[in-house]
């Protein structure tokens, strides 16, 4: 892999863990609601805006034939976020932040092997497998110490 391609990955995987993080922040200190989707529902209707001000800032031609032609891939990514916020609000508010170890180890699995290696096919090789076990390890040894308070 080039230098330049593994700054850019690692630039836009810092920009998301930055957002991770700001998300479990913002809901580890926002009041318990009597509803629990609140805090979600709202952090959501902030991500619309800031994304639809950014589309307009960005503007490309195109954009309805873009929708009509990948429909049914935006309703699988919705469905992903809404899974994902879900998962996250539940794992974060029953279980703490430093959770995020075990859906950092099977987000790994789910995403790189499941959805990159089987569905898309993309390259893996040794030191990915090394890696992969590795996360693995993580998550026993995360498991062990929370066994031992």
């Amino acid at each position: 892999m080039e230098k330049q391609t593994i700054y850019s990955a690692l630039l836009f995987a810092s920009v998301a863990a930055v957002g991770n993080a700001l998300f479990v922040f913002g809901q580890k200190k926002a009041a318990v609601a009597g509803h629990p989707f609140l805090f979600l529902i709202g952090a959501s209707l902030v991500c619309l805006v800031l994304f639809s001000v950014t589309a307009l800032l960005l503007p490309e031609p195109g954009m309805m034939s873009f929708v009509k032609r990948n429909y049914l891939w935006i309703l699988v990514g919705g469905l992903g976020f809404y899974l994902t916020s879900l998962g996250f609000y539940f794992l974060y508010s029953r279980h703490g932040a430093s959770y995020y170890v075990v859906y950092a180890v099977l987000s790994i699995v789910a995403t790189s092997i499941v959805v990159g290696v089987v569905v898309f096919r993309e390259s893996f090789n040794l030191y990915h497998l090394l890696a992969v076990i590795t996360a693995i390890a993580t998550v026993v040894l995360f498991t062990i110490g929370q066994t031992r308070k």
